[in-house]
């Protein structure tokens, strides 16, 4: 199956459709973007969808109509791959709003035009807020920056989703350039550390104490460990022995040796066969990094991507056997 350039939807009697979602930074959209939006919807018979990330989804699009889409955008097509990057979600901040504290839009821009589609382990969003109202719920995302009237405020780790995390704070700054250079030595660390996880996974699995003290250096407190850290209780994660992963829809476990059947868990053999991950990205499950797609077992990935579950465990095995 040829790969389509465009997220795939939930399908309809065997119908499939695609959704793609230009980038507009910040939120900040021009006029002639808008009716190139516009013209694409009208022409392609396309649906408009206004996401929680500022921007705007472009869905029920034919797979034949979705190269043609992006060059009506005048844009390239998007990375197929989402453990990305993904855009960074900013408030007005002190540009245009009363209450805000920080100029979250020149530091939000600073971080999209840096890290904008970087190659992670995992998806990564950000979020940069102006004051602690935080409408860019900062807290909830991989990395959240929020404005005070002294600073800054750094967080990690947080998610929404099926399985919701607040991030935790790293660290209390008072300029840009200390937000800048803390957040590249938190994506640096993560980057080269963790496996399939998000932020807040791989803190919870290293320890909160563990990551401070790689991301702060020199700055981190000794006497951290007689905080609330050093009292929290044992983290499991989803699949760890706490949340029925193993019985819950037929899923079975897999470790490295193992043969793969249509019940085993996505993260399970992911891990096990890393070389297993472009034939789950060939059909269309990109986001690898997900808690919700990766404790699925293989049969339900499966049906939800409108894909033989035989021909999937034969294709995974060959690859397993090295064939």
């Amino acid at each position: 199956m040829a790969q389509v350039a465009g997220n795939l939807q939930r399908i309809h009697n065997g119908v499939r459709r695609y959704a793609i979602t230009p980038r507009i930074p910040a939120g900040f959209v021009q006029p002639a973007m808008l009716q190139k939006i516009i013209n694409v919807a009208n022409e392609l018979h396309a649906t408009l969808k206004i996401t929680g990330s500022q921007r705007i989804m472009i869905t029920n699009l034919k797979a034949e109509d979705v190269d043609k889409a992006w060059a009506m955008l005048g844009m390239e097509p998007a990375y197929m791959n989402s453990n990305r990057v993904r855009s960074v979600k900013i408030c007005p901040g002190t540009t245009f709003c009363k209450r805000a504290k920080q100029d979250s839009v020149k530091l939000g821009m600073q971080l999209e035009k840096k890290y904008i589609s970087k190659e992670m382990p995992s998806k990564m969003k950000m979020g940069v807020a102006g004051c602690t109202n935080s409408c860019t719920e900062s807290i909830t995302k991989d990395i959240g920056v929020i404005g005070t009237v002294s600073g800054w405020q750094v967080y990690a780790g947080g998610s929404a989703g099926a399985h919701p995390r607040f991030g935790d704070l790293i660290a209390e700054v008072t300029t840009e350039k200390e937000v800048l250079d803390l957040v590249d030595r938190m994506v640096t660390f993560y980057k080269e550390n963790a496996h399939i996880e998000r932020m807040g996974e791989f803190i919870d699995r290293i320890g909160l104490a563990a990551f401070k003290e790689a991301v702060l250096g020199d700055d981190y407190v000794a006497n951290a460990a007689d905080e609330e850290v050093a009292q929290e209780p044992e983290v499991k994660l989803p699949g760890q022995g706490n949340d029925g992963i193993g019985t819950e829809n037929g899923a079975t476990r897999v470790q490295a040796g193992d043969p793969i059947t249509e019940n085993s868990l996505i993260r399970d053999i992911i891990e096990a066969y890393p070389n297993t991950i472009p034939t789950f990205q060939s059909i269309g499950m990109g986001c690898l990094g997900c808690p919700s797609s990766t404790m699925e077992p293989l049969w339900q990935a499966a049906q939800i991507h409108g894909v033989d579950v035989n021909e999937l465990v034969s294709k995974l095995e060959d690859v397993r056997k090295g064939a």
